[in-house]
């Protein structure tokens, strides 16, 4: 564990001083811990140089996996101090960007309430960088989306929901009514750089009717999108919680995407590899709970429940 430390601490600092100082202890005792594991592993873990401590390409593959060879530790110390009287542990959350704002809040208020010996780490992103997570084992359950069957992850489909088209305040879009696909298509979009999830739906959806897109300009960033789709650049489409606020504002204008509809499917998964935790199942719980409740209280436009 000492070799690992000072392998870390060298690697974020890029300085066996500040390293040292870091972990506070002498020089030469950082020293001798990155020479004797270079020494065990046969390989040089830094390029040394004025400048100061580089990592070789071997020493970044190491250094990755001492990270998650740590946090593991940090997880099993944690566990270690359940008493019998609660859960203890960490537990690492994914979710998506789109669907951060409104679970992040209540999924974590739920935790610390009930379990206050769990400490939660929430990690976001799009579904794929989340199921690669998952299979590295960096993340202990996740909400993502259209997750096809995988032998390395456990998934439990909870809802279904319709992507909005997304337009500019003046487009006169009725959400209660919904803009049709083929009048989408016929716009300049605003759309994600390929491969992106959400991009891949529309241009399946698309190809399924013999059209194709209009691709006016690119991005990857949701908020720019809807930045673009302000300045009149063009329409976008994103799931419906993202819109809501802005469209009930008047600063966009929304609608759910129909004939045909473009539904994504919202999943819970796990690492079907390694065993759950009792915190980690009890987070599951939870995260599945407040789906159902957001769902109940409206607060989830054009979900559906999957039995």
């Amino acid at each position: 564990m000492r070799q690992l430390q000072a392998l870390l601490a060298v690697a974020d600092t890029g300085s066996v001083t500040r390293a040292a100082e870091l972990l506070h202890i002498v020089q030469p005792a950082v020293t001798r811990q990155i020479h004797n594991l270079e020494t065990e592993l046969g390989a040089t873990l830094f390029d040394r140089s004025r400048a100061g401590m580089r990592p070789t390409d071997i020493g970044l593959q190491v250094i990755e996996r001492a990270r998650r060879a740590l946090s593991e530790l940090d997880r099993a110390r944690e566990e270690a101090r359940s008493s019998g009287a609660g859960l203890y542990g960490i537990v690492t959350v994914g979710l998506l960007a789109s669907t951060a704002p409104l679970l992040a809040v209540p999924v974590v208020s739920a935790v610390t309430e009930r379990h206050p010996g769990v400490r939660l780490r929430v990690v976001t992103g799009y579904g794929g960088h989340l199921s690669r997570w998952l299979e590295a084992g960096d993340v202990d359950v996740a909400l993502t989306y259209n997750q096809p069957p995988a032998a390395a992850l456990d998934v439990k489909p909870l809802l279904e929901e319709d992507l909005w088209a997304v337009a500019p305040p003046s487009a006169g879009l009725v959400a209660a009514e919904g803009v049709d696909f083929r009048e989408l298509l016929q716009r300049p979009l605003v759309m994600p750089s390929a491969p992106h999830g959400i991009r891949s739906l529309v241009e399946g959806a698309a190809a399924r009717i013999g059209l194709s897109l209009d691709i006016a300009v690119e991005t990857n960033d949701a908020g720019v999108q809807m930045q673009l789709v302000q300045g009149g650049l063009g329409w976008t489409v994103l799931p419906g919680i993202m819109v809501a606020a802005e469209a009930a504002g008047g600063a966009l204008n929304a609608a759910p995407i129909v004939g045909p509809g473009i539904p994504r499917r919202i999943v819970l998964a796990k690492p079907a590899s390694v065993r759950s935790t009792s915190a980690v199942r009890m987070v599951a719980e939870i995260l599945e709970e407040t789906v159902l409740s957001l769902i109940d209280a409206g607060r989830w436009p054009s979900a559906r429940l999957i039995q």
